[in-house]
């Protein structure tokens, strides 16, 4: 019923409870004042940084982003962006256990190419066992594809992040299919992470019954990132209200609204 907490209002991930699920990262915004803004008219709780590319305390002579983003209000999840085999993925992860003073959580993505920026699955295997057996919450990028989502939860990934289409395309969700099959067959959360380009999209990944939505661009390059910031938060909200309500079945003909039978006249 509306305004009883249960459950299911709840993302769990690594045994952490969550009332947001949307996830959102901290790149490419125009200053760390416009981030702030943005990540709070989000509602997220969990906020990705690019170990690689974003000062969280190894230069201490820049702005460091944990003065506007503190880990006493948000989980951190530092990821592996940037990293292109296994060895600088799994180096990126350590770096960040040890700025972070011993954070284990982490988003691993391996990727293939610069032009596609698509998971190299292969890499990804290998730094994910590596990780995983380090001790590490592994949260990982890949394909849209059911048999390797599979794989990385067997193995012990904490949350399967398949991507909807490529980082930063805005393309939306290209195969829906794929999607939900992942997501009934899981025994993790499964968040789409790659593609989002408007709110729209994000209630759809989140009506196929993701646990959760992870961006980016979509908001930082918005006309106005904290407006869609906004939007995206309503939209993850509502998306997943109409995937516990249920959609009615889709047919190929008109179903009237009110039923012929008991007619007064």
């Amino acid at each position: 019923m509306p305004g009883q907490i249960t459950e299911e209002d709840f993302l769990t991930i690594a045994n952490v409870r969550y009332r947001s699920r949307l996830l959102v990262g901290t790149g490419k915004y125009r200053d760390l004042e416009q981030t702030r803004l943005a990540i709070e008219a989000s509602g997220a709780e969990i906020v990705t940084v690019a170990i690689r590319r974003t000062n969280i305390g190894q230069d201490p002579s820049q702005a460091n982003l944990l003065d506007v983003l503190p880990p006493s209000r948000y989980t951190l999840l530092p990821n592996t962006a940037g990293c292109y085999d296994a060895q600088s993925a799994i180096r990126t992860c350590r770096l960040a256990r040890e700025l972070l003073e011993g954070h284990t959580l982490v988003k691993l993505e391996v990727l293939g190419d610069e032009k596609t920026l698509f998971p190299a699955i292969p890499e990804t295997l290998d730094a994910a066992a590596t990780l995983i057996a380090e001790g590490f919450q592994v949260m990982v990028y890949t394909n849209d594809d059911p048999v390797m989502a599979k794989r990385f939860e067997t193995m012990g990934c904490v949350a399967v992040m398949p991507l909807a289409a490529p980082i930063g395309s805005g393309l939306g969700i290209r195969n829906p299919y794929n999607i939900r099959t992942i997501v009934e067959n899981a025994g993790v959360p499964i968040l789409v992470d790659a593609g989002v380009g408007t709110a729209s999209d994000a209630a759809i990944a989140m009506e196929l019954g993701c646990d959760g939505v992870l961006m980016n661009t979509a908001i930082a390059q918005a006309k106005e990132p904290i407006l869609m910031a906004s939007a995206m938060r309503k939209a993850v909200e509502a998306g997943r209200e109409a995937y516990r309500a249920g959609r009615i079945p889709r047919r190929a003909y008109a179903s009237a609204s009110s039923p012929i039978e008991g007619l007064f006249f």
